[in-house]
């Protein structure tokens, strides 16, 4: 009996992390690690993009962020499932989780150039988003391209650019509530004559 009691709550210790990864909500951000048992030159570790997306060869871009790890598993698969003969086993599991006391500290350094009312550096809170930075800024001048504003992100790992396009009249590309961190610049271009 004691052997069997044993057993069980080994097996139960072992179910434990495979079931908080079933819960855990994938957040902008997080590092995943994909695995496609059918084409191992598709495996690889992505980043969730700060407007929640992840892009997967021959899936495209598939929103990541708010979803469980299952969610995401099942959208590569069915996007995946046109480039094999049957829907390919996609195993996507969470490598790494966003740290924002490593990325934001309590005062972050947000610049603002462009067409902006107030441009330069602000310091502001962390947590602040991409639509609170622009209104601490004053917002818009009459000049400003709303629809072609960038976020400009270097990684602090491989110190590589990133450039994310915001637009503010139609509601595309990242989210206006995407979270920003310290140095990030918000640049807002002047607009064209007929724009």
């Amino acid at each position: 009996m004691s052997r069997f009691i044993s057993v069980f709550f080994a097996l139960v210790l072992l179910a434990l992390p495979a079931t908080a990864m079933a819960a855990y909500v994938i957040k902008p951000g997080d590092t995943l690690q994909i695995e496609v048992v059918e084409d191992s030159s598709l495996n690889r570790t992505v980043l969730v993009l700060p407007d929640g997306s992840i892009s997967f060869p021959g899936a495209g871009t598939v929103r990541a962020a708010g979803n469980s790890v299952d969610t995401v598993r099942h959208a590569l698969s069915s996007r995946l499932a046109a480039e094999f003969t049957a829907p390919p086993s996609v195993y996507v599991a969470v490598q790494k989780l966003y740290d924002t006391d490593e990325f934001m500290p309590e005062k972050a350094k947000i610049y603002m150039m462009g067409e902006v009312n107030s441009p330069g550096m602000l310091e502001v809170e962390k947590g602040i988003t991409l639509l609170q930075a622009i209104a601490s800024a004053g917002g818009f001048t009459r000049f400003a391209a709303t629809k072609r504003v960038e976020l400009h992100r270097v990684d602090p790992q491989t110190h590589a650019e990133q450039i994310y396009l915001f637009d503010y009249k139609h509601h595309k590309g990242i989210s206006g509530g995407t979270l920003l961190t310290d140095g990030d610049v918000i640049s807002v271009p002047e607009r064209h004559l007929f724009e």
